[in-house]
């Protein structure tokens, strides 16, 4: 591994870390605190809150994927290298389970601490609504579409320089919104991949859905942004 790669390995490996342990850790520990629980909406904010501030923070260093579907959907749209994606895609993959052990240390050191869940994603009895595996399918295949459409348009050539960034955060966030009751939110295999090991049983068994359906979503808005962006030739 040359020195260029190691370094965005280690960014896309810190970003990961910081997006699973800061949102997942949002969600364990502060979603249900007695009387002050920052709910569903502070579990969003937390998500967006992630990738905004490691987009800046290492966004120039690697691109700031930090999620294996926005690495797959950014290479077939042509913005990311081949020899890049599978080196991404371990770094991601290892800091989700990074972040998520530590996240568990701290967790299982409260009295009487049960790890439930685990802020895993789920579907049919592991679904927070208890929705539906088509249903489920369907939420994480448009959300992670939408997530590569606007991360892709809004650093593309043309756009708003040294501002991708802020929508980004803030689609992740509306994301969040939208889809936590539906999914638990995925959008990301890694940050399903770190909770459910620690969770365990049937979450790992529903893995699939989490890897399958954003990737999916990720590789067409890719192909199609694609085409979209592709530069305008002749008259208006």
């Amino acid at each position: 591994m040359n020195t260029d790669t190691g370094r965005r390995v280690a960014a896309e490996f810190f970003g990961t870390f910081w997006l699973v342990f800061g949102g997942c850790g949002a969600a364990v520990l502060a979603a249900g605190f007695p009387g002050l629980g920052i709910a569903f909406l502070g579990v969003s904010l937390a998500f967006g809150l992630t990738v905004l501030t490691m987009a800046y923070a290492v966004g120039h260093v690697s691109g700031g994927h930090f999620n294996p579907a926005v690495t797959l959907g950014l290479w077939a749209a042509g913005r990311c290298a081949n020899y890049h994606v599978i080196p991404y895609i371990v770094a991601q993959v290892v800091a989700a389970i990074a972040a998520s052990a530590v996240l568990y240390v701290i967790a299982s050191s409260h009295a009487g601490w049960v790890p439930g869940g685990f802020a895993s994603n789920g579907y049919g009895d592991l679904s927070p609504g208890k929705y539906g595996l088509g249903g489920c399918f369907l939420m994480e295949v448009v959300m992670t579409f939408f997530f590569l459409f606007i991360i892709i348009g809004t650093t593309s050539k043309g756009a708003a320089v040294g501002l991708a960034g802020i929508p980004i955060g803030l689609a992740l966030t509306l994301i969040h919104l939208v889809s936590i009751p539906v999914t638990n939110t995925s959008v990301n295999p890694a940050r399903s991949t770190g909770p459910a090991l620690f969770a365990g049983g049937e979450y790992i068994g529903q893995l699939w859905l989490f890897w399958l359906a954003p990737i999916l979503g990720a590789v067409i808005a890719g192909l199609l942004s694609r085409w979209l962006q592709e530069p305008v030739t002749g008259d208006a």
